[in-house]
């Protein structure tokens, strides 16, 4: 539960917009952002809480240059360097967000990340998939006794384990995980979403889905499969660029999933089979017996003189095998319903 908003199966899907790093550097431009995720449907908006050197160093040694993924070429230094949110922006981020009813809460990346937003007063905490093996980190989090959502990309199943007995055992009683590929952009062909009720159903606790496929086909999908969380990245403008911008929603993108996310809570139901109460009235239209021919009294019921056929005011047509030749206890005309009085 996150500042009394309950995260669940039966739920609704709890839907994170990460901003990142798509403010491009410009305050207002981060304001703008959580008012998007607020009208498009957003529950929380989620920031990421480090510094260039509180995620790496700066050097020119090969290792410490990126391939393989679209920032390419980059050094990590750099690309962290660009894409940081300032520390000065989280609190008045964090008051513009609490006026709007929408949660704010972080990615820590060390210690002292935790102790400023501890000091901010975020009521949750989130993990990100390359720290899912930081146990150190883990702990501090967990000592918090915030509730703790961690996405699980990159890590083997082993070390899912790992982290979920890390946590509890260092006093994390709310937690969750979110199924991740970090791949950036995702294939979704990769994603394998049924891992979502494999974990929820090993650990026991609410599963999500922390996603970087295009498009929402996926996230929708998730929810359909049980994800209570869904988390994507949310930008003004993918044209105007920046680090995550090509696997970034647009707002009105943001806000169409959003809502196709609630239809979906609201289709799946209870699970109960049976009419909804919006097709009750239409029961009357279903086939019942009735008499097609004019029928006298003590005269047999056959196939010629009774059918099954709309609507539903006469016996049910399982009874037609028992109806056959018992007698008309009186005369009935032709487009009677058959009922248990006209039978002698």
């Amino acid at each position: 539960m996150i500042s009394g908003r309950r995260i669940g199966p039966g739920e609704p899907v709890y839907v994170i917009a990460e901003m990142s790093c798509n403010h491009h550097g410009r305050y207002e431009e981060a304001e703008a952002i959580v008012r998007a995720a607020k009208e498009a449907g957003a529950d929380a908006i989620k920031l990421q809480t480090y510094t260039p050197d509180t995620m790496t160093i700066d050097s020119d040694q090969p290792w410490f240059q990126i391939k393989g993924t679209i920032w390419d070429g980059r050094g990590l230094y750099d690309l962290y360097r660009e894409a940081m949110t300032p520390w000065e922006w989280h609190a008045p981020l964090k008051k513009l967000a609490d006026s709007l009813g929408l949660h704010l809460f972080s990615s820590p990346f060390d210690r002292t990340a935790v102790e400023f937003l501890e000091k901010l007063g975020v009521p949750a905490y989130k993990i990100a998939s390359f720290e899912n093996g930081d146990l150190p980190l883990m702990r501090l989090v967990a000592a918090t006794r915030k509730p703790v959502i961690v996405s699980t990309g990159t890590a083997m199943p082993e070390e899912i384990d790992e982290a979920v007995s890390a946590l509890k055992a260092a006093g994390a009683q709310q937690l969750a995980l979110l199924k991740c590929v970090s791949a950036y952009p995702a294939p979704a062909e990769e994603m394998n979403l049924r891992a979502i009720r494999t974990l929820s159903e090993k650990y026991g606790i609410p599963v999500g889905l922390s996603d970087h496929t295009l498009g929402s086909t996926v996230a929708i999908a998730a929810a359909a499969l049980g994800a209570c969380i869904l988390e994507k990245h949310l930008t003004l403008s993918r044209a105007a660029g920046g680090p995550d911008a090509p696997f970034s929603m647009e707002p009105e993108e943001f806000a169409e999933m959003t809502a196709a996310l609630r239809s979906v809570h609201a289709a799946l139901g209870d699970g109960k089979p049976g009419p909804s109460a919006s097709e009750r009235p239409s029961r009357a239209f279903r086939r019942s017996l009735f008499v097609v021919k004019d029928v006298r009294a003590g005269e047999a019921f056959t196939a010629e003189n009774i059918r099954a056929i709309r609507p539903g005011n006469g016996l049910p047509p399982r009874d037609y095998d028992a109806v056959l030749g018992r007698k008309a206890a009186k005369d009935v005309r032709r487009g009677t319903p058959l009922s248990k009085d006209l039978l002698a």
